[in-house]
């Protein structure tokens, strides 16, 4: 009776890791893509910078145009966001680099 409750304690406690995982490495892709999409040029470096600033390592990038598509992984959890730029003043991207 030990033993089962140890073994389904143990279990919930794998599948908590897993959901925590998997919600930092949909965090971690939707920061990586939304500031790579507002990068000027290619923008791989500040993916993996930010990917890296939460907890999660990019596996892969593409930069097509303005749209941007990245791969994170957290532990053995993955996930894929897509960010595309919104040109504002005089065709630069939207966001930290536009004064007003």
């Amino acid at each position: 009776m030990v033993a089962l409750g140890a073994a389904m304690a143990l279990l919930v406690a794998q599948l908590g890791v897993v959901a925590v995982d998997r919600a930092r490495a949909r965090s971690a892709a939707d920061a990586a893509a939304l500031a790579a999409a507002t990068e000027r040029g290619d923008g791989r470096t500040v993916a993996r910078e930010f990917a890296s600033a939460n907890g999660a390592q990019l596996e892969s990038f593409e930069h097509v145009g303005g749209e941007v598509l990245v791969v994170v992984s957290v532990g053995r959890a993955r996930a894929t966001a897509r960010a595309v730029a919104v040109l504002c003043n005089q065709g630069e991207p939207c966001g930290r680099f536009t004064e007003p």
